[in-house]
């Protein structure tokens, strides 16, 4: 599924038409998914190899219950897979170089506007 598909004309620049529109929900609800600063980190410490929900609230700093929130939406948008061992469910990522690719143009795109995104008014850190 595409995206976005941009028009091209001197007299309206839109969407195109074929799904486009569903396909930009499903865009911003990816990053909505990824936006959160505790299921970001939750991420990038996945990239790193499983991890059980223990290790990540000692390794992250967060409460449990917080861990255990951010991995079901993660693992509702498919990002993340569990698997049982033993009595414990170790958590990974589904799909780990997608994930680690989104990130990188993440950092290509903050480094190319200078971090400006953290000055926004409606979701920079003073928002």
């Amino acid at each position: 599924m595409t995206m976005l598909t941009v028009t091209v004309d001197v007299n309206r620049a839109g969407v195109s038409p074929g799904g486009a529109e569903a396909g930009l929900l499903a865009a911003a609800s990816l990053f909505r998914g990824l936006g959160d600063p505790s299921r970001l980190a939750i991420v990038n410490h996945l990239l790193l190899g499983e991890h059980n929900v223990r290790e990540l609230t000692e390794h992250l700093g967060l409460a449990q219950s917080t861990v255990s929130a951010h991995l079901r939406c993660l693992l509702d948008c498919r990002m993340v897979a569990v698997r049982a061992v033993g009595r414990s469910s170790v958590y990974s990522l589904a799909v780990a170089s997608e994930v680690l690719e989104v990130l990188r143009a993440a950092e290509a795109l903050l480094s190319a506007t200078g971090h400006a995104v953290v000055l926004c008014p409606r979701f920079g850190a003073a928002s």
